[in-house]
């Protein structure tokens, strides 16, 4: 096949007898005829897609191409495609078109099968080992470690369902799926369905597209159409596709921002968030292999947690991977309390020895059988201070390491106080609790309690963890894990002496 008009720095496309201009940079690779019929007509309807994959490496590198290069520079992980893929670009035909047995939301479109929504399945057919990795990965179980931890439910529709008035009461009702698929589910991810069919007229003539249900949605655990979970351009924004965007800390913002998950306003306070912010102008985001002290000079979510990493002689200082838990020996994020990482990226079938669906009992302890084992999270904290070896001497890495461990020991510790004065508060009278078969999530202590974890001794971990000291101090930490106790005793005095 020739070189695609398409692909030059300017073509136009005649369609209805207009004139569409169409930049599209580089030379880029040759495109099969099943994605130019695509291009012909999307180039007017849809100019940014097209224009954002003309610039990707998608359009600019072949399966081929990338097969060919070195071990460190490789981004495609297959060692060989079928045969119609190799030597053309990847475009709208080889990904809406992939695997179309398997999608129920697949639709006639123009003689083609055709998927809205692309799927790690899909991108598997490139990227077996990311996607392999990605599925055992928490992000990819976000969903249903949501929706199936019942616990963890009844906290989401005590946030998003409507609270209404009536009799001198509060009337709590429970969220429904469209709050929650605005808040909660926008980063753990919606479960899309297909739910029938509509007709549109265009000026094509009337076409028939399928309904689809928990969309549109990027979220990291979603479940797809075809049975896969998760979503890569959550990271790996489409159409571009830009390693950089991925490699950068403000795609990570978009779900561990808030005071639950504070890691991106604690980076940004941090030392590493402020040479971010003063040189990440002068680093190379887009290199592979990616060199420490070279292409950057501090450390971003992805250097950390996800990236290929080398020195300058090529030697690996950390293999890439898209199962984030392998650089992840410590859950910081406290259900109720900071644990050792769980074993399965399934968290909905943990159980505690009261049957709770929690990693760790009310008073502290440990769900053992869940979580991983000393030896493992000893590879873990090695893998991670690898990375911070790269600039770091041994005995700054040990004490910043200890810092974190101590801050963790201490941020259970009052969080087990806030427990103590909670269940205090059920025997008393002064709340009504599981014993009452009651929600734990609807009166002022417990969400004081619920405070005291999700927020407050989250914070100071995260800030342990980043060298974000501010987040563990005053800004929702150890100054109100501290207030919070006391406010939550003076509300059980006053409620335990009233009538209830």
């Amino acid at each position: 096949m020739g070189k695609c008009p398409f692909i030059e720095s300017l073509a136009f496309i005649v369609l209805a007898g207009i004139l569409f201009p169409v930049t599209l940079s580089g030379e880029g690779a040759p495109i099969s005829e099943d994605s130019e019929m695509c291009i012909e007509c999307h180039a007017s309807l849809h100019p940014g897609i097209v224009e954002d994959w003309g610039k990707s490496p998608h359009a600019q590198t072949t399966p081929a191409q990338g097969i060919a290069k070195t071990a460190l520079e490789r981004l495609i992980s297959a060692e060989k495609v079928a045969p119609t893929m190799a030597d053309n670009a990847v475009g709208c035909a080889e990904c809406h078109t992939m695997n179309p047995s398997q999608h129920k939301d697949s639709f006639e479109h123009n003689g083609y099968q055709v998927h809205t929504v692309v799927t790690p399945a899909d991108c598997s057919q490139c990227h077996p080992v990311e996607a392999s990795q990605y599925e055992g990965n928490m992000m990819s179980h976000a969903y249903g470690n949501l929706q199936g931890n019942s616990l963890y439910r009844s906290l989401v529709d005590s946030v998003n369902g409507i609270q209404t008035f009536q009799d001198a009461k509060i009337i709590h009702n429970l969220s429904d799926a469209d709050t929650d698929a605005d808040s909660c589910l926008y980063c753990h991810g919606t479960n899309i369905q297909v739910k029938g069919n509509r007709k549109i007229e265009t000026d094509a003539g009337e076409m028939t597209f399928p309904v689809l249900s928990g969309w549109p949605n990027q979220g990291v655990g979603r479940i797809n159409p075809d049975g896969s979970m998760g979503s890569c351009s959550a990271c790996h924004t489409r159409h571009g596709f830009d390693l950089s965007v991925a490699r950068k800390p403000d795609t990570c913002s978009e779900c561990h921002k808030g005071p639950d998950v504070p890691a991106y306003g604690v980076y940004n306070v941090s030392k590493h968030g402020n040479l971010y912010s003063s040189q990440a102008g002068k680093w190379d985001f887009s290199a592979v292999p990616w060199i420490v002290g070279k292409d950057f000079t501090a450390p971003t979510c992805a250097s950390c947690h996800a990236s290929l990493l080398v020195n300058k002689e090529g030697d690996v200082i950390s293999q890439r991977t898209h199962r984030m838990n392998d650089r992840l020996y410590v859950r910081l994020f406290g259900l109720i309390y900071a644990h050792s990482h769980p074993r399965s990226p399934d968290t909905s079938v943990i159980r505690n020895s009261a049957g709770l669906p929690l990693p760790a009992e009310l008073t502290g302890e440990p769900a053992t059988g869940y979580l991983i084992d000393d030896l493992e999270q000893e590879k873990r904290r090695s893998e991670m201070q690898n990375v911070c070896l790269s600039c770091h001497s041994r005995g700054w890495v040990d004490g910043h390491f200890e810092r974190l461990e101590h801050s963790v020991k201490t941020t259970n510790e009052m969080t087990l106080t806030a427990t103590k004065i909670l269940i205090s508060a059920w025997e008393k009278g002064a709340a009504k609790g599981p014993a009452q078969n009651d929600v734990i999530f609807n009166e002022a202590i417990e969400k004081k309690w619920v405070e005291q974890w999700l927020f407050y001794a989250n914070s100071t971990r995260f800030a342990s963890a980043m060298a974000g000291a501010d987040y563990g101090a005053f800004a929702n930490g150890r100054w109100h894990m501290a207030k919070n106790i006391q406010e939550m005793i003076d509300w059980m005095k006053i409620h335990s002496n009233s009538d209830r």
